[in-house]
């Protein structure tokens, strides 16, 4: 793969916790060679409040962010994505857009921390675990040596990223 900069899709159902945690790691981690983006299948219309929180309290960017549909991803004037990953389990097993350029996908599936219960600390602590969970996940991909791996070395190990730590599986 050429040294370049790649666009990356983050895609859940809501696109208000996981992939935006996703999406504000990338962009800061990958700054110069990745864009990062994400979006849901059914956005909920508003970022968690804890996502914003969990990210500036561990100084990642939190501006800007929405919760956008795919289908704005899949539309002819989009950019062009290299890379898109399903970060929740209903998103993977929903039938996505046709994505153009036929982008190297993998599921990297953690626990929803939208859907804890209990005290405000409880809720809190579960997207620090999803951004830890996530920040592995992406740490390891953008130290993959890109311009060596071939499309089925690269889809190998996406899927292995996919299985790490915290994997919900599929």
């Amino acid at each position: 793969m050429p040294d370049r900069v790649f666009n990356v899709l983050f895609l859940c159902t809501g696109n208000s916790a996981r992939s935006v945690l996703a999406e504000s790691i990338l962009q800061k981690e990958g700054a110069g060679r990745f864009r990062a983006f994400s979006a849901g299948s059914q956005p909920k219309g508003e970022v968690n409040p804890y996502s914003l929180r969990v990210l500036a309290s561990m100084g990642y960017p939190t501006e800007g962010f929405r919760s956008k549909s795919w289908d704005e991803f899949a539309a002819p004037d989009a950019p062009k994505m290299d890379f898109i990953f399903t970060v929740c389990d209903s998103a993977a097993g929903e039938t996505c857009p046709v994505w153009l350029g036929h982008p190297t996908t993998a599921h990297w599936g953690i626990e929803d921390p939208a859907s804890v219960e209990g005290t405000d600390i409880e809720k809190e602590r579960a997207f620090v675990e999803a951004l830890r969970l996530m920040r592995n996940r992406i740490t390891i991909f953008i130290n993959l040596p890109f311009a060596t791996l071939d499309k089925l070395a690269m889809q190998d190990r996406l899927d292995e990223i996919g299985r790490m730590e915290g994997s919900t599986g599929r």
